[in-house]
């Protein structure tokens, strides 16, 4: 699939497209919903469907001192649009420039002129344009002047609340990884590049593949249960730590999945690691005797859930 640079002129077949607009940070069930009606919608008519997300997020750009808050990386947008039939992602790098770009500059240069698009799904409380003063409603009447129709989802709830972002970060900043899983759809997984370590946990037995968290979210500091996914495809069962290690000095903050009956070195390699159930939080321990001792008991524990 292709990946489209937002300042860029859509050429050729894919000028014409339904566009999803969004930031779709996650692509949980109420980002699919969007992205599903624009699918559906260029089927229908026989066109190619873009999905467009912005990176970095706006808030990155507004309050660059933000704690790290991302679900999915760029890279992992870019499988999920695909999985989901998109004909090519359409990036907005999120900067100066667009920032100070008016609702009105946004609909006519960019998703008319710029892009070609036949028609925009977004999400019904979507803002856009300088001080956020697009909606919907401005995106029907300025878009219907210039032929591009607009349709809208409202948000998607279950029986507890819309399902949102915000919501996926609560259940993971509280270690309740079934929930946000569920509402994604999916494990919530951390992509990243396996660093050298410290190579503590081979002194237990114990060997991790390392992984800086980078701007994801950080989750409820602890241990859990994970599967990791190689860039061959082979899944791995495994058990992970997830904080800053209160054993060893100095602090480090560290993604250390150990996965079972497994032994190659993968240094250098970008791997997936999703986050299946929450074990325990981070402790410290008497000695390292004692911390071997409650890896194994993780191990065991994480076998069981992953069988």
């Amino acid at each position: 699939m292709q990946r489209l640079n937002g300042k860029d002129r859509i050429e050729g077949d894919l000028r014409g497209a339904i566009i999803a607009l969004g930031n779709f940070d996650g692509f949980h069930f109420g980002h699919q919903a969007v992205a599903g009606k624009a699918l559906r919608w260029a089927r229908e008519e026989g066109r190619p469907a873009i999905i467009a997300t912005f990176d970095p997020h706006p808030v990155r750009f507004f309050k660059p001192d933000v704690a790290p808050f991302r679900l999915t990386s760029l890279d992992q947008r870019q499988r999920l649009f695909a999985d989901a039939g998109a004909s090519a992602m359409l990036v907005f790098e999120f900067d100066g420039g667009l920032a100070a770009t008016t609702a009105e500059d946004f609909i006519a240069k960019l998703l008319v002129e710029r892009f070609g698009a036949a028609g925009v799904v977004t999400g019904a409380d979507f803002t856009f344009g300088k001080g956020a003063k697009g909606n919907i409603d401005m995106l029907r009447e300025v878009g219907a002047a210039h032929d591009l129709k607009t349709e809208a989802v409202r948000a998607i709830s279950d029986s507890d609340d819309i399902i949102s972002s915000s919501r996926i970060r609560r259940a993971l900043k509280d270690g309740d990884c079934e929930e946000a899983n569920r509402l994604l759809t999916r494990p919530f997984a951390i992509q990243g590049e396996v660093i050298h370590g410290d190579k503590n946990g081979r002194e237990f037995g114990y060997p991790t593949a390392n992984i800086d968290m980078g701007h994801y979210l950080r989750p409820k500091y602890g241990i859990y249960a994970v599967k990791g996914r190689l860039p061959d495809g082979r899944v791995l069962n495994g058990a992970a730590s997830l904080g800053v290690r209160p054993m060893f000095d100095p602090p480090k903050e560290l993604l250390e999945p150990h996965f079972f009956d497994f032994a190659e070195e993968i240094y250098g390699q970008t791997i997936e690691v999703e986050l299946h159930h929450f074990l325990r939080g981070e402790e410290k321990f008497d000695d390292l005797e004692a911390l071997k001792v409650q890896m194994d008991k993780d191990c065991t524990k994480a076998k069981e859930l992953l069988a």
